[in-house]
């Protein structure tokens, strides 16, 4: 059982990086040519089929935004989105925000195997 503080992180940064780097499988079905000159922009109905997907009842990111709140915005929002992003493919160059991210690992207990020997077990 792991029991000191510098264990235990280490414990969860060993689980972390697996759990983020694991590759998944690719089935092959998708597939791109590749594209030169300006990118294309990006069209309303994108931007709306993109905000139809988006998963409801999520935490907030940095932003503090969450999926609720921007598709209520409706047309104004979707506009708003649309502009924004284009202005990004225009440009060629994504805001230093988009580019860092936070997760915070929080588990539910109720699915995760706590009987003593398991992996969980020797992180409490």
């Amino acid at each position: 059982m792991i029991v000191d503080d510098k264990g235990i992180k280490d414990s969860w940064n060993e689980y972390m990086e697996k759990l983020m780097n694991e590759e998944n499988e690719w089935d092959h079905k998708i597939s791109a040519g590749v594209k030169e000159g300006p990118a294309d922009c990006i069209r309303t109905a994108e931007v709306r089929a993109v905000l139809k997907k988006m998963k409801r009842h999520k935490a907030p990111g940095l932003s503090s935004l969450v999926a609720e709140m921007i598709q209520a915005t409706g047309d104004i929002g979707n506009q708003w989105l649309l502009d924004l992003c284009n202005g990004i493919v225009k440009e060629g160059c994504i805001p230093e925000d988009w580019k860092s991210s936070v997760v915070l690992p929080i588990y539910n207990l109720w699915s995760v195997d706590l009987t003593e020997g398991s992996d969980c077990w020797n992180m409490l």
